[in-house]
């Protein structure tokens, strides 16, 4: 039974921990799918190289208000997916194949089981097994897509499960009834009409890159409104963005699923948040018929995989691992880190909690803690949307006397090259509520900081960054804005905006003393 100073199970952000301070240390790597992890091969990078040619498109279409004529006349999207996936394959290939040139490295491909305390057994391709034993396991396995209980899923063709050892990419691009955000995006062709469960994230990239390269999109999701974790100002009007663009069926779930003759049908159930909405005369007694469903209704942590009971390894009740500041789990010699154990299941949180690892098992006598606080996140949809700390509701849950500060990207000269005034002038004319581009961002007057960030706008990304620094800092709201510049005429001026809107909201800085 051969034994190692380390084994790291996933070869996702665990794979980081391992650089040339451990050529000294006997190394296993364990995957069971393929070297890079969701991110790389299922998740992060493809989709935003998916949804980076779907803002090309995007473009295309909104040319004419610039004075333009720009028309998308077909996408092919066999040459779209292999674009990426020509990429990403070859970098997991590569990846891969660098651990096994590795004198000290030894790769298993197969799925990794615990046996007892720091011993594992792993199912190999071939169906064989190994068994090992380590001085010190990572835990990095990572999460995959929650599938729901829907009446009439198990009779359809659902998506292409690989095997222990067996590549994400198949042969040949796989055709399915349903599908995951493992999957969705190597799919043989586009559907003409395809209904996404889930409103989180991935339910609204995706639907953007869809909608985009054109298939007519059905979104359905069970809350009031798309992007439901995110402050109610933000998810409000995203919701109302995505509603030009593409069917969206909130305070809606599917109930039933069934092959009819010319595809898939759905029936429809309200939720309670609000009624099933009715557009086009696609519904029909509370029905809509597609060509494939995209299940994006939430991720569960990989830890059920490994029997980590067996190790000592403890889960909360969502089955994530428990790990304390140093990212040690309940065992002795056994770390987690990413998704697997983490509330934030973010690549940079992961990350991270790599580094901090990757410290950790170098320096024992010098231990790094994680710190999760401040964690920002990003939605690469249409528009973007960012955030960082707290929403408006859960501050003022928590009893903080909050100051409140808003600016809006029509206002700033950046905005009026974008049209974004007409636009909201337009829609308010026409008797709407326009939907905003904006910046909200919220202090607690006690300290006169900020505690949450809020951005929905072209490139949310990038403007989010000084936020996520000031919070993290700490830095004082009042002064914030005047104590540098800011590019004119850039996007980052509706931020400058926003701080000064928060400054006057929280008002003169108290006395000393009182």
């Amino acid at each position: 039974m051969p034994h190692f100073d380390l084994v790291v199970i996933g070869s996702g952000s665990g794979n980081t921990v391992v650089d040339e301070r451990f050529d000294g240390w006997s190394v296993a790597v364990v995957e069971r799918r393929t070297f890079g992890g969701t991110c790389l091969n299922r998740g992060c990078i493809p989709s935003k190289m998916l949804v980076r040619t779907a803002d090309l498109v995007r473009s295309g279409q909104q040319s004419e208000r610039f004075g333009l004529e720009v028309e998308v006349d077909a996408v092919d999207w066999p040459a779209v997916r292999d674009r990426v996936f020509g990429r990403t394959d070859a970098d997991a290939r590569d990846g891969r194949r660098s651990r096994l040139e590795q004198e000290n490295v030894t790769v298993y491909a197969g799925e990794a089981r615990f046996t007892g305390p720091r011993a594992l057994r792993v199912r190999l391709a071939d169906g064989s097994h190994e068994r090992l034993t380590a001085d010190q396991v990572v835990i990095a396995v990572g999460s995959r897509p929650s599938v729901p209980q829907i009446d009439g899923l198990d009779d359809l063709v659902g998506p292409h499960v690989p095997l222990p050892g067996e590549p994400d990419d198949p042969d040949h691009p796989h055709r399915a009834d349903w599908y995951t955000s493992d999957d969705v995006m190597r799919m043989a062709e586009l559907p003409r009409r395809l209904a996404i469960l889930g409103g989180g994230y991935v339910g609204v990239e995706l639907a953007h890159v869809f909608a985009a390269l054109g298939s007519r999109v059905t979104q359905v999701d069970s809350g009031d409104t798309l992007l439901s974790d995110h402050d109610a100002d933000v998810a409000a009007s995203f919701t109302a963005f995505a509603r030009g663009r593409w069917d969206v069926r909130t305070g809606s779930t599917v109930e039933r699923v069934t092959r009819t003759g010319t595809g898939l049908r759905l029936e429809l159930a309200p939720t309670g948040a609000e009624d099933a909405g009715t557009e086009a005369g696609e519904i029909e007694a509370g029905g809509i018929e597609v060509d494939a469903l995209l299940l994006a209704v939430g991720r569960r942590p990989n830890a059920d995989r490994l029997d980590v009971g067996a190790a000592g390894v403890e889960v909360d009740d969502r089955g994530v691992v428990t790990v304390d500041e140093h990212q040690r789990t309940s065992a002795e010699g056994v770390w987690a880190l990413g998704d697997v154990s983490s509330a934030t299941p973010l690549k940079h949180s992961a990350n991270q909690d790599a580094r901090v690892v990757q410290h950790n098992l170098l320096h024992p006598d010098d231990l790094v803690t994680s710190d999760h606080r401040y964690v920002p996140s990003a939605v690469f949809s249409e528009p973007q949307v960012a955030a960082v700390g707290l929403t408006e509701e859960q501050a003022r849950r928590s009893g903080t006397d909050l100051a409140v500060g808003t600016a809006d990207l029509a206002d700033t000269a950046f905005g009026w090259a974008l049209e974004d005034d007409r636009r909201r002038d337009a829609a308010t004319e026409n008797g709407g509520a326009a939907p905003r581009h904006l910046v909200k961002l919220l202090a607690d007057r006690g300290t006169g900081r900020i505690v949450g960030a809020h951005v929905i706008a072209p490139e949310a990304s990038v403007l989010i960054q000084p936020l996520v620094l000031a919070i993290t800092l700490g830095l004082p709201v009042r002064g914030l804005a005047r104590s540098h510049y800011w590019i004119h005429p850039s996007p980052t001026e509706v931020v400058e905006a926003a701080l000064l809107d928060l400054e006057d909201s929280l008002g003169p800085e108290p006395a000393p003393g009182v």
